[in-house]
């Protein structure tokens, strides 16, 4: 009969979300909280530290660390510190660095010198190999 009515609830397609997580991404922000407002409220001498609601319990604000832009919203990707980086060899942390890669001269992806290189320059070499076949 046409009196029930029922409705699904579907995801949006992988793409989309791609996109869309990527725009987030590329335009994510650095931002810091000021130290008063990371205490615990056991440090800040509260009479019952577990009453504070749940809505409230993580309310503190976060600050750009660049004065000049604007403050994050709800939607925002944001991080705290910077990621290491990959150019440089570091065995600490498990980063091999770049030196010494191969790259792709006509590639503007993550392959391309330009990227790979991190702005030391490149030189490009032209080899021909004769190999005897059978």
């Amino acid at each position: 009969s046409c009196t029930v009515k029922t409705c699904w609830m579907r995801l949006p397609n992988f793409r989309s979300v791609g996109d869309a997580l990527k725009d987030r991404f590329d335009g994510a922000s650095r931002v810091f909280t000021p130290n008063t407002d990371l205490e615990a409220p056991s440090q800040r001498n509260d009479a019952a530290p577990h009453r504070v609601p749940r809505k409230d319990r993580y309310r503190f604000k976060l600050r750009p660390h660049n004065p000049d832009h604007k403050y994050p919203g709800v939607k925002d990707l944001v991080y705290l510190e910077s990621s290491p980086g990959f150019c440089e060899k570091n065995p600490r942390l498990g980063i091999p660095g770049t030196h010494g890669r191969t790259c792709n001269d006509t590639s503007i992806g993550v392959d391309g010198c330009d990227l790979m290189c991190c702005g030391r320059g490149y030189r490009t070499e032209t080899v021909f190999v004769v190999e005897r076949c059978n």
